[in-house]
């Protein structure tokens, strides 16, 4: 398993009854976790908590008890990431992707002139991991909100001058288009989600896409790439499937080697570690 365990602002105090107990800094959340399965005690510290997430049976959700800020932040080494309240129950921030963040640096270290690619980007935590270690980065996202939050990580995390391209755009439609301009990439993160929808409104599931998208990345990777990494959150899609994905796509045409392993973070109450989704690494060497 790939852990993300060098946090010092973040940490699963504890987790029971379909819930886990977070510090995000200064403060303390309680949000839902399919995954935890075990009625274990809640003790004191559950009383804590700044706000707790409840979801609604009609879908989405609510903070409870909430005296959270509307904006706070935290660091992950010389990252700096605000983190707001959403409305489905997250802040966003994927701490466990902090794991991924330091693969992708140590890669890189050291290189001049790479590229990177960075599609359904998010609030760009893979962006900056790259852009500290001075890769070009094109950050591909299609929600125009989540690009200016992005924008503004990259300010507070002193990246406002970085060699950082935002494009509000759906990612498969970029991708063509990155093809017919002969634009190429030596990295390339993506973390798609596990629904979508086509150009024509049609909904999509990823296990359904995925092969597909990946055989087109393969046209925009440079002629000597550095890795590729693939997360997801799909439950339909194991660490071991992942792996046979990249294998049969990247690998194939590329060579290089092949990872994959749920990440995990330690739970600080028990020492146990909890999953939090999947990763495969395609690395040229």
């Amino acid at each position: 398993m790939f852990l993300a365990d060098n946090w010092n602002d973040f940490e699963i105090i504890d987790t029971s009854s379909g819930e886990k107990l977070e510090r995000w800094g200064d403060y303390i959340l309680i949000r839902p976790d399919p995954q935890v399965i075990w009625n274990t005690p809640k003790e004191s510290e559950w009383k804590k908590a700044n706000a707790r997430y409840i979801r609604s049976n009609k879908g989405g959700g609510y903070w409870e008890n909430s005296n959270l800020p509307d904006v706070w932040s935290i660091c992950y080494k010389d990252l700096k990431f605000n983190l707001k309240p959403m409305g489905f129950k997250h802040t966003g921030l994927f701490p466990e992707q902090a794991v991924n963040w330091d693969f992708m640096r140590e890669k890189i270290k050291g290189r001049e002139n790479v590229k990177a690619l960075n599609l359904f980007a998010y609030t760009g935590g893979a962006t900056l991991a790259l852009a500290k270690e001075g890769a070009s980065v094109c950050h591909v996202d299609a929600s125009k909100g989540m690009v200016l939050w992005a924008k503004e990580n990259a300010k507070i995390s002193d990246l406002e001058d970085a060699p950082i391209r935002y494009i509000v755009d759906d990612c498969m439609k970029f991708v063509n288009r990155e093809i017919r301009r002969n634009n190429k990439y030596d990295v390339i993160v993506l973390d798609p989600p596990s629904y979508g929808r086509g150009p024509g409104g049609e909904i999509w599931k990823l296990e359904d896409k995925l092969y597909e998208f990946l055989v087109t990345l393969t046209e925009v990777l440079s002629d000597k790439p550095l890795l590729v990494v693939l997360n997801s959150y799909t439950t339909g899609l194991s660490p071991s499937v992942m792996k046979y994905l990249l294998s049969q796509t990247i690998g194939k045409k590329f060579k290089g080697k092949v990872y994959a392993d749920e990440i995990g973070i330690p739970v600080k109450k028990t020492g146990e570690i909890l999953p939090c989704g999947n990763t495969a690494r395609w690395c040229f060497e």
